[in-house]
């Protein structure tokens, strides 16, 4: 493997990038706490991993490569996007005047979703797998073998994306004060939803990579 600490510094840069793993982190943290966005990150850890495997034994590059097998999963991500982005949005309706202290029946179930949401954001979204098999081949020697380096590297992206939303999680607990009022929620939930619908749209667009 080449240039590992180049490779680590692109992870950073990369990771740090909003997308729809934030965003799912993001409406878990503020509306179940600390523990839906930790639940969340452990979902999207989880769905990297599989990725990860994915790349090593080559299934990722039969997705890729097949049109029917990226359209599937394109068009899965996708719809699973619009509708927590509309989920979100709907909830809007029926929220609270005041934020409660306490945790209701609803953010207990909320907080057990915040895995499943986690997850599956990630694990079908066939850009991932097109990222493993276009970005990890350009730091491997030419003509030696993929297993350890992608399996290395993919452990590696994983456990900075863990980093990333640790402290990504506690900087929105710290300002919950401010980020948990009425008004500042009801804004930022609205934005969310409408960026998840807008990223499954891009994501239904998205043309397969030959």
């Amino acid at each position: 493997m080449e240039n590992f600490y180049l490779f680590v510094i692109m992870c950073i840069f990369l990771i740090i990038l909003p997308g729809p793993d934030t965003a799912i982190a993001t409406k878990n943290t503020l509306a179940v706490g600390r523990t839906g966005g930790f639940k969340t990150m452990f979902g999207t850890c989880c769905a990297l991993l599989i990725h990860t495997l994915a790349a090593v034994i080559g299934l990722s590059a039969i997705i890729v490569k097949s049109a029917l097998l990226f359209s599937i999963f394109k068009y899965v991500g996708a719809v699973y996007l619009v509708y927590i982005g509309i989920k979100t949005l709907w909830a809007l309706r029926n929220k609270q005047a005041a934020a409660s202290t306490e945790m209701t029946p609803e953010s207990k179930y909320e907080s057990k979703s915040c895995f499943k949401q986690g997850f599956l954001t990630n694990i079908v979204n066939p850009k991932v797998a097109i990222f493993f098999l276009t970005f990890f081949p350009q730091f491997v020697d030419a003509g030696s073998h993929t297993f350890i380096p992608f399996l290395l590297m993919g452990i590696t992206y994983t456990v900075l994306t863990a980093i990333w939303f640790l402290f990504y999680i506690y900087l929105l607990n710290q300002i919950s004060a401010f980020m948990k009022k009425p008004k500042t929620q009801t804004v930022i939930e609205g934005i969310t939803g409408t960026v998840l619908i807008g990223f499954g749209i891009k994501l239904a667009l998205e043309k397969a990579h030959t």
